[in-house]
């Protein structure tokens, strides 16, 4: 990619996408390509690649209305895969949590992720890989490449229970951690949304 791009380290290699940091007209930016599946046809590859990066545009700029913590979207090219956001100050939360840090901001991630759900949007990956945290003590939330419009609590639950399988597995030293999102989550209403999460987590208990 040429332009007003500037790159400077690869960040991320997923299986979808590459992820670079750089600078985009001057400013500290983010950019994503997604990478071609040179195993599916190459117009079906298209079309898809063209359709998912043009839902998650949508996705962004409908939380950045709703004045939700997520990068804002800077230049989009759907047609050849790429999008630049800016790049959000911080690192993961999953590195802060397992080098020691104060786990006291989860109930302000609660309160975080309410506000993602009442634009009605579900993540669909909600790790701590995908939520950065600042020095400050300011969250954003990242990677929004699985998320969908939606105002079904199911996928809105399973956000929550996806957190607390992260929680669980990679930072099972913090005492009570789902129990503190929920608290802040319940903040900002959303009952509905943690009786469904309630309910997935006794389905996978029944099932494990």
């Amino acid at each position: 990619m040429t332009g007003p791009w500037v790159g400077t380290e690869m960040l991320h290699r997923g299986a979808e996408a590459v992820v670079h940091a750089g600078s985009w007209m001057g400013r500290e930016a983010i950019l994503k390509q997604r990478e071609p599946r040179t195993w599916r046809h190459p117009d079906l590859d298209a079309r898809l690649t063209k359709s998912r990066m043009s839902a998650e545009v949508r996705l962004l700029r409908r939380l950045h209305l709703h004045g939700s913590p997520v990068p804002e979207l800077l230049a989009v090219d759907s047609s050849a895969g790429w999008m630049v956001t800016s790049r959000v100050p911080g690192g993961p939360l999953f590195e802060h949590l397992r080098n020691g840090g104060e786990a006291s901001m989860l109930e302000d991630l609660g309160a975080t992720i309410r506000t993602i759900h009442e634009a009605g949007i579900s993540h669909g990956d909600l790790t701590t890989h995908n939520i950065l945290w600042d020095d400050e003590g300011g969250l954003s939330i990242i990677d929004f490449g699985l998320a969908q419009i939606t105002e079904d609590l199911e996928p809105m639950g399973l956000d929550l229970q996806v957190l607390n399988e992260c929680l669980k597995a990679s930072h099972p030293s913090i005492e009570g951690a789902i129990d503190r999102v929920v608290s802040g989550y319940l903040s900002k209403g959303g009952e509905d949304v943690v009786a469904r999460f309630n309910d997935i987590r006794g389905r996978v208990r029944y099932h494990g």
